[in-house]
């Protein structure tokens, strides 16, 4: 926190009863000890009132507006509109974005190349900038959530003479693995290379390597990936090395340099049970929709939210001695015992006419991307199968659409589908330092809402919610792991009636709603009320307000 002169600050803050004199001396012995710190951090450092009330004070003596920054009010992606680079070089976080404005806290409102700086970067990106002063230690705290606090060794390694590039390698995957990342970006950039990890779903900065570096990162990636050396053109290949992990590896030229993204595979992952992913109901509900005959269940979302996790889930369910299940998949990810698994030869509609005469029970397809694929899916289940499969689009009605589009005609829809599901994945709030607290206004008027709107009563009144916080545990990120949120489509007599006679998207979810359709934002919300993830996170997803 900057302050121009220490003691009108400190005098203000007396004069508004905010702090007492003595507080303000032992800030400045405090001072005296640590000179790189304001007066306004040194305050909040010894908590001697409600840090709330504090910044606010704060903000209104420099003439700006003061907020106290924490996970739970951020709204949007940081990085979408900062780098991390640039957002600690001028210790700056957005946090909101309204009306085409965007909020950003700074720890300096004075510094005005900062803030300028700041300004016209979001001015280029067409938003207006809405500055807000917090404390440096918030900053600091959030900007490390950023980088999952993981770069030290990675960076020590990376910009030390006496590391091979074999150990700094090792250093970067390794690190990934502890860190539970689902890939690694390795990233040549103008100056240096970058590292950064997916971490429940969201990209953090890890570290920065020498440029000098990089040719030899290079070449000791192609050669454990079974890459060709000479080669400077898009490559795929994979690393066998780490005993617990086959890690799937593509490499991009781009300006730069060649990028690599490794995906990290666990080779022998326990199959989840469809309710550990969040799947709402219980068996009943899950033999209704998925225990069928002549007939295709398709799991729909976009990439990256978890449909080929849900599908061996059902088929790890599905599964037993009497039922021949055979899956086509490329690649195959988690080998299940006692199911027939094989990669496609060529296509997956090649491989799935020979499937159909391995005299399978039920068949899963990686993916329906053409009408080919598509159409032979569709005589598998009217030859008697059971078809699963996933298909990339927004929501479980939009499967209707999507098939279409495609080319599958309104008939064999209507003849064949007998489920579509649809599902994103929120961040769960870390179990080792949330706080609890109750829903506040605000939130109470959103949830009863929407619930409302889709016929669901909820009763908030002093119903506890909770907010992220951040600790070693989770990254300082606030949360830990992810779960499903779904909502699911069971193909009635009626709606089949609908997609026969070529109705609507609006029609056919209009009639679904009738029959006991609820949509994503339902059960997400459920699962804020149960205190699983935050109101937050869920709207990132989804975008309710």
């Amino acid at each position: 926190m900057d302050i121009r002169r220490k003691q009108p600050m400190g005098v203000e803050l007396v004069k508004r009863g905010i702090v007492k004199e003595s507080d303000i001396e032992n800030a400045l012995d405090y001072q005296r000890k640590n000179p790189d710190m304001k007066l306004g951090d040194i305050l909040y450092e010894l908590d001697v009132c409600d840090p709330n009330v504090l910044i606010s004070a704060m903000g209104d003596v420099l003439g700006t507006k003061g907020i106290l920054l924490t996970n739970s009010i951020i709204k949007i992606n940081i990085n979408e509109y900062l780098s991390t680079d640039i957002a600690r070089k001028n210790q700056a976080v957005p946090f909101d974005i309204e009306n085409g404005k965007i909020k950003v806290c700074f720890s300096n409102t004075i510094n005005n190349d900062q803030m300028n700086e700041i300004r016209l970067l979001l001015l280029n990106k067409g938003l207006v900038m809405e500055p807000y002063i917090t404390f440096a230690q918030q900053i600091e705290k959030i900007l490390k959530s950023l980088d999952g606090e993981v770069s030290s060794e990675i960076t020590k390694a990376g910009n030390s003479n006496s590391t091979t590039t074999t150990e700094l390698v090792d250093s970067i995957i390794k690190t990934g693995i502890e860190k539970r990342a689902s890939d690694i970006h390795i990233e040549p950039q103008e100056k240096d290379v970058r590292i950064r990890y997916r971490i429940d779903g969201e990209l953090y900065q890890a570290a920065t390597i020498k440029k000098d570096k990089q040719s030899q990162l290079i070449g000791r990636l192609k050669a454990i990936s079974n890459m060709h050396q000479e080669k400077q053109e898009a490559q795929d290949g994979r690393i066998l090395i780490y005993d617990d992990y086959n890690i799937r590896v593509s490499s991009q030229p781009n300006v730069y340099g060649e990028k690599f993204v490794l995906r990290l595979l666990k080779k022998n992952a326990d199959v989840r049970s469809i309710f550990e992913l969040g799947y709402p109901g219980n068996d009943e509900a899950v033999r209704k929709s998925f225990n069928k005959k002549n007939s295709i269940t398709i799991i729909a979302a976009p990439t990256g939210e978890g449909k080929t996790t849900t599908l061996y889930s059902l088929i790890d369910y599905l599964n037993s001695p009497e039922i021949n299940i055979t899956t086509i998949e490329d690649p195959v990810e988690i080998r299940i015992p006692g199911l027939n698994q094989i990669g496609p030869k060529a296509t997956f509609s090649g491989s799935l006419r020979t499937v159909l005469r391995q005299d399978p029970d039920i068949i899963l397809v990686g993916e329906i991307r053409d009408l080919e694929t598509a159409e032979i899916a569709v005589q598998a289940g009217q030859t008697g199968h059971y078809v699963l499969s996933t298909i990339h689009t927004l929501d479980s009605i939009e499967v209707i659409n999507r098939l279409r589009k495609i080319g599958v005609s309104d008939y064999d829809i209507g003849s064949i589908l007998a489920t579509a599901v649809s599902q994103r994945l929120v961040r769960k709030i870390c179990p080792k330092c949330k706080r609890e607290r109750e829903f506040n206004k605000e939130e109470k008027e959103i949830i009863t809402k929407i619930m409302e709107k889709y016929g669901e009563k909820v009763d908030l009144e002093g119903q506890k919610t909770y907010d992220a916080v951040g600790c070693d545990y989770c990254n300082n990120t606030g949360f830990h792991s992810r779960i499903g949120i779904f909502e699911t489509l069971d193909v009635t007599d009626e709606i089949r009636e609908l997609i026969v006679r070529g109705a609507s998207s609006m029609e056919i979810r209009q009639k679904a709603l009738e029959t006991g359709y609820r949509p994503l934002v339902v059960d997400g919300i459920k699962k804020v009320i149960e205190g699983v993830t935050t109101l937050e996170e869920l709207n990132k997803k989804i975008l309710m307000y």
